[in-house]
């Protein structure tokens, strides 16, 4: 009887001294050094616009705001990506990501409302407990900041575009960027939203004390959305739809 001889293929030996797969590299953190000069910047700005009532004027003024408004941010922005990609990183990265499918979307335009109502709720207390709820108290507010509404159709194209702008570049720099810093800095997310959120009531502080306490409370509840859901879309599309009503109010006010 023939002997049959079947080619079996012996099994490949993985050496135990294989290297292990490497995780993908971490982007360094950025300097401090770089978090401190933009600071510096906002600070500056803020204190120039107390001084000057942020440039208000007559004529088309409020135009020139809304355009050197829009530019500034962008610029700042830039010198946020320019200090997040050179340590390895990316403003995708900062943001959270993005939409993957329809579902994430409408998840975050959910988070965003419900958030920016739960948001207005707790500043309407505020304001109450402030004494903002007297008569006198829309005076003020228009006298403040009346002079930025938009006047023409083409003012409120304008001003949906400061609203946009404001809705991510400002969500980049401070619930991003600086979240990210001050958590690094201080080894606690809740108590680095609220110093964040104080340096963003600080930047406003041509609209007088009592709204810049709103402002930065408003930035706490901006930061709370994103720090539960990992992403700065929902706060962007809060703080966008805020940045709009407000103004399209200041304009039926006129």
């Amino acid at each position: 009887m023939e002997n049959t001889h079947e080619n079996v293929t012996p099994p490949v030996e993985v050496s135990a001294f294989a290297p292990a797969p490497q995780p993908a590299a971490q982007p360094r953190p950025v300097p401090y050094w770089h978090t401190a000069l933009l600071l510096a910047v906002l600070a500056g700005m803020s204190l120039l616009n107390t001084k000057t009532g942020h440039g208000r004027g007559s004529g088309n003024g409020h135009v020139r705001i809304y355009l050197a408004t829009m530019a500034y941010e962008w610029v700042l922005v830039g010198y946020i990506w320019w200090g997040v990609r050179r340590v390895g990183g990316s403003l995708r990265e900062l943001i959270g990501g993005r939409w993957q499918k329809v579902e994430d979307f409408l998840l975050d335009i959910g988070i965003a409302f419900g958030g920016w109502i739960a948001t207005l709720i707790v500043l309407a207390c505020i304001a109450v407990a402030l004494g903002m709820d007297h008569p006198g108290n829309l005076g003020e507010t228009q006298k403040q900041i009346g002079f930025l509404a938009p006047q023409s159709a083409f003012d409120v194209v304008l001003w949906l575009g400061l609203s946009a702008t404001a809705g991510f570049c400002e969500e980049v720099m401070f619930r991003g960027y600086m979240q990210r810093q001050f958590t690094r800095l201080l080894r606690n997310r809740w108590l680095a939203l609220a110093v964040v959120s104080i340096f963003f009531g600080l930047g406003h502080g041509y609209e007088g004390p009592q709204r810049m306490v709103l402002i930065g409370v408003l930035g706490f509840g901006l930061g709370t959305m994103s720090l539960l859901r990992k992403s700065l879309r929902p706060a962007m599309i809060a703080h966008t739809a805020q940045d709009v009503i407000s103004g399209l109010l200041l304009r039926a006010l006129r």
